[in-house]
């Protein structure tokens, strides 16, 4: 993957190869940090570059800070603003991929959260399909239970929590899988290892309570608004059995970097016809038209970042020594 040319840290816009940490900073260590995954997607018939729910998915990504104690001077309408300026100074005309992070930057040792300080950075870059599976993916039941709430919340895009999903993503792939759906510790489906789970049986969508070991995806959101109002789908959030998987029509996964993709198999079990299913196909085609701007309905899910001014409330520094 080609890195970044520029770097948000700190308040400060300056090149990638200059936003550097120490080898004791905190959140290596100890995986105290949060970050937001964000998609902003090229509409060539307006020559523009769209953000996709960027304020949504600052939100989010400062409640997670809040999670780990963080003390920050950050709005979300900064952060919205900050992220136009450094798509601006990028000058992507492609679709790309935002990744906000939080961490704990002081470089100490000691496991715990307060009394340290802490930095935000974002980085973009081009970035395509992250499960290209189009056709359908094949999937298994992890072994690895989902992290819980009284463990590490899962409904905070904690750092550290994510070597939960890299065992179970990489015992998946290791066995010819292409991901892994981990259950909670009922035993019910959680989510797969960066996606939200949903299904559909006797003409009902299903997707796991977020209670049930789940982050509250805003691609989740989306869908969920989309499958009501644009597909008039009977729709249900509530604990599901694994075996009840095998019995649905159709499933598919939903979150930001795998956007919408159907899974045809599980276990080596057939879901449904083993082809992508008609709620699937038709929501992944009013999907992509909402994220990339052509829905006027929902235009203002989209931000453009070519046409209007960044809405900065204290504008970043740009630092371009060394470029």
């Amino acid at each position: 993957m080609a890195l970044p040319k520029f770097a948000f840290l700190d308040g400060k816009i300056l090149p990638y190869a200059e936003a550097k940490v120490g080898l004791l900073t905190h959140a290596l260590n100890y995986g105290t940090g949060c970050f937001a995954g964000i998609r902003a997607y090229w509409n060539a018939e307006e020559e523009d570059l769209l953000v996709f729910r960027g304020s949504d998915h600052f939100v989010r990504f400062l409640e997670s800070t809040r999670l780990l104690s963080m003390e920050l001077q950050f709005s979300v309408e900064r952060l919205v603003g900050s992220l136009l300026e450094l798509l601006q100074k990028e000058g992507l005309r492609e679709d790309c991929y935002i990744r906000p992070l939080a961490f704990l930057s002081e470089e100490t040792i000691g496991v715990r959260l307060h009394g340290l300080k802490a930095s935000v950075s974002m980085v973009a870059f081009p970035f395509g399909k992250y499960l290209d599976r189009d056709e359908g993916a094949h999937l298994t039941i992890s072994s690895w239970r989902r992290i819980d709430d009284d463990v590490i919340p899962p409904r905070g895009k904690i750092t550290g929590g994510y070597a939960n999903s890299a065992f179970a993503k990489t015992d998946a792939q290791n066995a010819g899988f292409d991901d892994a759906i981990l259950l909670d510790t009922n035993g019910k489906i959680s989510e797969a290892t960066v996606s939200n789970v949903f299904l559909v049986r006797r003409g009902e969508v299903i997707t796991p309570k977020t209670t049930d070991s789940v982050l509250e995806g805003i691609t989740r959101r989306t869908v969920i608004t989309l499958l009501k109002r644009e597909l008039g789908c009977p729709f249900v959030e509530r604990s599901i059995d694994r075996t009840e998987l095998f019995l649905a029509e159709e499933a598919f996964l939903a979150g930001t970097g795998v956007e919408i993709v159907p899974v045809t198999r599980v276990d080596h079990r057939t879901i449904g016809s083993g082809q992508p299913g008609p709620v699937t196909e038709a929501l992944r085609r009013v999907f992509f038209s909402a994220v990339h701007g052509r829905l006027p309905k929902y235009r203002s899910w989209c931000e453009a970042v070519y046409s209007s001014s960044p809405r900065v409330l204290a504008r970043s520094e740009t630092v371009e020594t060394g470029a």
